[in-house]
């Protein structure tokens, strides 16, 4: 049978072009962009576990010292595998709760920058957390930060304590009037209750305003889960209801 011929409609037959591959330079800003995001999720792992176990580390030494005892890494490290695996290791017997045997700061000196301050805690929101001095980024990173120029715990007026709205102070969006506030420092434990709370501008400073009374102002950013520098300060102001009360140690020492 001799072959049919080809019609005139139909196109010969081209050959298959070859698949484009990306050029140099666009596998290079692939390669920048990858490196770029792992960098951004390092640091982001980095700082949120770095403050979690600084804060861990300063709640357990602050214990320590109320026993009479002397914090150390390896101690914190063998109490935490103790505590993990249940090794049953032998704890130092508690000494009777004494007061920190620091000197008095003067009133115009004030304590220094990134010194502790104490311990605060609000139960029903289970927020824990170290307070330094000073409302710096570095100190904020990884503790609520004591704002300079306000009162300190035990000295009267307004003690006013800032963190960011994302870490330390995240529970802060379901605090209710009536809560109750631990502070605990190295001159004894306060305890305050929330009269109220309220939204202001960052440059309405009265906030921070001294008082007669013994009070204590919590500051943060808002609305708190606004992406990037949020517009507002949320505000959270509690009175004294109690006179200084002695440390005591944590339960179960």
């Amino acid at each position: 049978m001799s072959a049919l011929p080809r019609s005139p409609l139909l196109l010969p037959d081209l050959p298959a072009r070859p698949a484009r591959t990306p050029g140099p330079r666009l596998n290079a800003v692939e390669w920048l962009l990858l490196l770029l995001g792992l960098l951004a999720i390092d640091c982001y792992i980095w700082l949120n576990t770095s403050g979690t176990l600084y804060q861990a580390y300063e709640d357990w030494a602050f214990d320590e010292t109320l026993r009479g005892l002397a914090p150390s890494v390896p101690g914190f490290a063998a109490d935490e595998i103790e505590a993990l695996f249940h090794t049953g290791r032998n704890q130092a017997a508690p000494v009777a709760t004494r007061e920190f045997e620091q000197p008095p700061l003067s009133a115009s000196r004030g304590p220094l920058p990134d010194m502790l301050i104490g311990r605060l805690r609000i139960p029903r929101l289970q927020i824990n957390a170290m307070v330094r001095e000073g409302a710096a980024e570095p100190t904020l990173r990884r503790a609520v930060g004591h704002i300079p120029g306000t009162a300190l715990p035990g000295r009267g007026g307004n003690v006013a304590l800032a963190g960011h709205r994302d870490t330390f102070f995240r529970g802060l969006r379901n605090i209710r009037k009536n809560d109750m506030i631990d502070l605990q420092t190295e001159r004894g434990a306060f305890q305050y209750v929330v009269e109220s709370t309220s939204i202001v501008s960052p440059r309405d400073v009265g906030v921070l305003r001294a008082s007669n009374a013994g009070t204590l102002t919590l500051v943060t950013c808002y609305p708190f889960y606004y992406v990037g520098s949020a517009p507002k300060r949320f505000i959270v102001r509690a009175v004294q209801v109690d006179a200084k009360r002695p440390l005591q140690p944590p339960r179960g020492s």
